[in-house]
């Protein structure tokens, strides 16, 4: 038998030869165009995303030719998702959930919480340029929701924790002691955190209150976890 030169790469570097069908590679590599985007329901532009997720957890993530997507995106933007995500390096929404150049919309913050530029940002991402899903995404091992749990306090970052102190009374109850070295309390507050997020999307949002009344857009929490990959959906 005689192999390629990219097979011969591909068995030495211990990797599949076929990772996932040739159609199915093709496929996640297509652009997302408007017409594309019009398809989509919020449930599938969700849904895509839990796809991709698995996809980098497994391994299996898809090789595109992004050049090529950079200049088929050129002059347009469809995207079926918009990311609100927290600043940390360990957390690139496009990665962890597998996905590409003009694919989804994401805006990043310590904290992943929602404030009137964030939520502006979402409206233009929905109602002016037609995404179908809003996903709020925490992580664990959070530095800025263990930050706000210690009541750290410099320049303009106690501005930006106040944003994430409304989540603080789920780590205990009746008021008992923060403590950010405990797990358990940061992932409590982490996903009331998200929660909250997500409540404020449509509490504080008329424009995308509509959608979501509407059937046009879903909104939905998650927390990635950095030592899996694995995003658990709230």
């Amino acid at each position: 038998m005689k192999l390629s030169r990219r097979s011969f790469c591909a068995c030495a570097l211990g990797a599949p030869l076929i990772a996932q069908p040739a159609f199915a590679q093709a496929m996640a590599c297509d652009v997302m165009t408007p017409e594309r985007q019009a398809l989509k329901t919020p449930d599938e532009a969700i849904q895509r995303l839990k796809e991709g997720n698995l996809r980098f957890v497994q391994g299996h993530t898809v090789n595109c030719d992004l050049m090529a997507q950079a200049h088929q995106t050129a002059t347009y933007q469809s995207p079926a998702a918009a990311i609100v995500g927290c600043i940390d390096s360990r957390v690139p929404p496009e990665l962890i959930f597998d996905q590409r150049i003009g694919d989804v919309f994401c805006a990043r913050i310590a904290g992943n919480f929602v404030n009137t530029d964030i939520l502006g940002s979402l409206e233009f991402a929905t109602k002016v340029s037609g995404a179908k899903a809003v996903v709020v995404l925490g992580h664990t091992s959070c530095g800025a929701i263990r930050s706000a749990m210690a009541g750290v306090e410099m320049g303009n970052i106690t501005g930006l924790l106040s944003n994430i102190r409304p989540a603080l009374p789920a780590a205990t109850e009746a008021g008992g002691t923060l403590d950010p070295a405990n797990g358990e309390q940061v992932a409590k507050v982490t996903v009331a955190n998200v929660r909250l997020a997500v409540e404020a999307v449509t509490a504080r949002s008329d424009i995308m209150r509509g959608l979501v009344e509407a059937g046009e857009l879903k909104v939905a929490g998650a927390v990635h976890d950095l030592a899996t990959g694995e995003v658990a959906w709230l």
